[in-house]
């Protein structure tokens, strides 16, 4: 059962959450993060990418990088740009985009569940990314970008949280993506008991974005428990920074392809063979988005096709029924010759929060083809973890981005 526990936030002051809340660090290359920090001095990836405060010529993995982030964050909160709460409690998170509204609950999560398995991965990491949030985590002494997480929905946390909701919120601002940002405290003890109680009733907690951030977690937490042989386990080192959102409040985008070459093929050569595969549909110049599972979009030579997985290639197989694993299997790998999209440079991936027209921009810059994906599900999210599978890379995008710097966790005092 989840062990989902309430926390000492370090959160900002009231009148600063709206400066200080920043997209995750990893939204941005350096240049970009540069800019942003430039525009928006008290934006809190002068913190979560402090290489932004170093010339060019210092690496972004350079021990002094993060020393920059400890002292930066450290003196806000000295300064009071962050209040330091002094009982634990649990956060109602609300994030509202394009008139669609989701509700998590800011805590902590146990990295014991992580390693037993409670909390479900869907993604392999990567040893260099996870290295340098272990290194932020570890210097900083403090976690300060949320894991995503997902669980199936209980009634007993949505009714404390409609309760809760009824109040005046902590935090309430749009920021400038326009998305909508606001904070509740759940302070009631009562209220609070309930929340853990059901959490620990719960079989299963699923990461839905940020595997990098929730293994560096761990990893710095195994590293104190090292240096700490007389861990109890109720050391905040043993928990890590999440947001969780019932199953029915979360939405998948898209997670688009565009390929650089077509292997040798003409495209006439290319679309007779996508033809054998699937059933093609000419749909003309304007672009066209799947409308269901089993059907994907195709943009070649300037026109749009709708395409239709045949029901013999279809699969009840968690991750080889993935619409991607199939166009994977059936088209990019023995036709084009991508045998993994991992490491091949002639396959890009594009997130569906950047629309159709993106796509048809790639193909008239640097690439041949493009292939609009409908969104894999939360519920087949949900059982290639179960199964204890992983999904292809680029399986899914997940809008709105919780903010970094709302809700920040401290390691040791």
């Amino acid at each position: 059962m989840a062990v989902i526990k309430p926390f000492c936030a370090i959160r900002p002051d009231r009148a600063k959450a709206d400066k200080i809340a920043a997209l995750p660090y990893d939204v941005y290359n350096r240049e970009e993060a540069k800019a942003e920090v430039e525009k928006n001095p008290e934006s809190f990836l002068k913190i979560d990418r402090a290489e932004t405060q170093f010339a060019d010529t210092v690496d972004t993995y350079d021990p002094r990088v993060y020393q920059k982030a400890h002292d930066t964050l450290w003196e806000m909160v000295k300064n009071g740009d962050f209040v330091r709460e002094k009982k634990k409690r649990y956060y109602i998170y609300t994030l509202t985009m394009n008139g669609r509204t989701q509700t998590g609950i800011a805590a902590c999560a146990s990295i014991d569940d992580y390693e037993a398995g409670v909390i479900k991965k869907h993604e392999n990491t990567r040893a260099e990314k996870e290295r340098d949030r272990i290194n932020h985590v570890n210097v900083c002494n403090a976690q300060t970008g949320p894991i995503f997480l997902a669980y199936r929905s209980n009634p007993v946390i949505n009714q404390v949280v409609a309760q809760v909701q009824k109040e005046e919120p902590l935090y309430d601002f749009t920021a400038e993506d326009k998305v909508r940002h606001s904070v509740w405290v759940i302070s009631e003890e009562e209220q609070i008991a309930a929340v853990e109680k059901a959490f620990a009733g719960i079989g299963e907690i699923y990461i839905a974005d940020g595997h990098h951030r929730a293994a560096s977690a761990v990893r710095v937490g195994q590293m104190r428990r090292k240096d700490h042989p007389e861990y109890t386990g109720e050391e905040e080192f043993n928990y890590f920074l999440s947001v969780l959102f019932p199953d029915e409040q979360l939405m998948i985008m898209d997670y688009n392809r565009v390929v650089k070459d077509l292997n040798g093929l003409s495209e006439e050569e290319f679309l007779a063979k996508a033809s054998e595969i699937f059933e093609v549909e000419e749909m003309g110049k304007e672009p066209v988005k799947p409308e269901k599972k089993g059907e994907f979009s195709m943009y070649l030579k300037g026109t749009w096709y709708r395409c239709s997985i045949r029901p013999q290639d279809q699969s009840g197989d968690p991750v080889e029924g993935l619409d991607v694993s199939i166009l994977q299997n059936k088209l990019l790998a023995p036709v084009l010759g991508i045998q993994d999209p991992k490491t091949d440079s002639r396959i890009d991936f594009v997130g569906g929060i950047r629309g159709l027209k993106e796509l048809e921009q790639r193909c008239r810059l640097d690439c041949k083809a493009a292939f609009a994906m409908y969104p894999t599900s939360i519920q087949e999210l949900f059982a290639v973890a179960d199964a204890g599978r992983l999904m292809p890379p680029k399986s899914t995008w997940f809008e709105p981005k919780l903010r970094s710097g709302l809700f920040i966790h401290e390691l040791e005092q």
